[in-house]
């Protein structure tokens, strides 16, 4: 039933699927904090309509995200009403201006303070889809030779592929570990309350963490029998070479992180202030 909801790598003939996994990452981690760094509300909307342009072209179904986007969702109101409730003068403080929309005392709302809350949406809209690209669209082995490829020790690689493939593992035996509960008995469906949800998530994700950190110790001694490591260099079943798409895309990238340093000095800081 779930193998859809499955957040792993899911082969496809799109035009990122195409390219180097190192090329996706660079990509990944340079617009990401390109956005964690900047508040100038003009750049993180334009960063988050092509982070669902992206999507789209990838040909990612909403099935195979909405546990994920979900539950990040959440989160991130969780964080909104926390950041609200401890400092609803922070917006005003940071645009040094007040604009009064709902008068409630201490828990009056101003346009600067949603200002600021919608900024940290934003953020969350331009990392989510980036990320969900990467993990959706990577194949871990083609990745893993591509770190080795620019210089990265192919145990570092080797690892960082082993993560990659096991995060859908261990959403497979998540989902066929709740399958089985239910037909105990155990309600843990939509028809199950919060509570109910919460306390038999944990009960599966318990036991299931420290049976795969078993498993992990057993795949590194097994590693080590067959004297993995012992050598300086290593060869790869499945190796992809960088090529002009390639380049254009860390180009975009490092041209992201031009146009923060830019914007820093026009804003004279991160936040971009319309209030002024």
């Amino acid at each position: 039933m779930h193998d859809e909801q499955i957040l792993g790598y899911q082969p496809g003939n799109s035009l990122i699927h195409s390219l180097n996994g190192t090329t996706k990452l660079i990509f990944l981690l340079l617009v990401s904090i390109s956005c964690m760094i900047t508040y100038d509300t003009r750049f993180l909307l334009v960063i988050c309509i092509f982070s669902l342009i992206l999507l789209k072209v990838a040909h990612i179904k909403w099935k195979q995200i909405s546990f994920i986007v979900k539950f990040v969702v959440i989160f991130a109101l969780i964080n909104l009403i926390a950041v609200f409730i401890f400092q609803p003068t922070y917006g005003q403080t940071l645009y040094h201006s007040k604009n009064i929309l709902v008068n409630a005392g201490y828990f009056t709302l101003t346009s600067q303070e949603l200002f600021y809350l919608l900024n940290l949406i934003l953020k969350y809209i331009c990392s989510v889809p980036l990320v969900l690209l990467f993990l959706l669209t990577t194949n871990p082995s083609q990745f893993a030779s591509s770190l080795n490829s620019i210089g990265i020790s192919y145990k570092i690689s080797y690892a960082v592929a082993l993560a990659l493939r096991y995060i859908p593992n261990i959403q497979t035996s998540y989902w066929e570990i709740s399958a089985a509960q239910q037909a105990r008995g155990n309600e843990l469906s939509k028809k199950a309350t919060l509570s109910q949800k919460i306390r038999g998530t944990l009960n599966i994700v318990t036991p299931l963490i420290f049976s795969n950190l078993n498993k992990i110790d057993t795949i590194s001694t097994a590693m080590e029998l067959r004297r993995f490591g012992s050598k300086k260099k290593r060869t790869w079943y499945v190796t992809q070479s960088f090529n002009l798409a390639d380049y254009l895309v860390i180009l975009i990238a490092l041209l992201s992180v031009i146009i923060v340093v830019i914007l820093f000095k026009v804003n004279s800081g991160r936040f971009y202030n319309p209030f002024i």
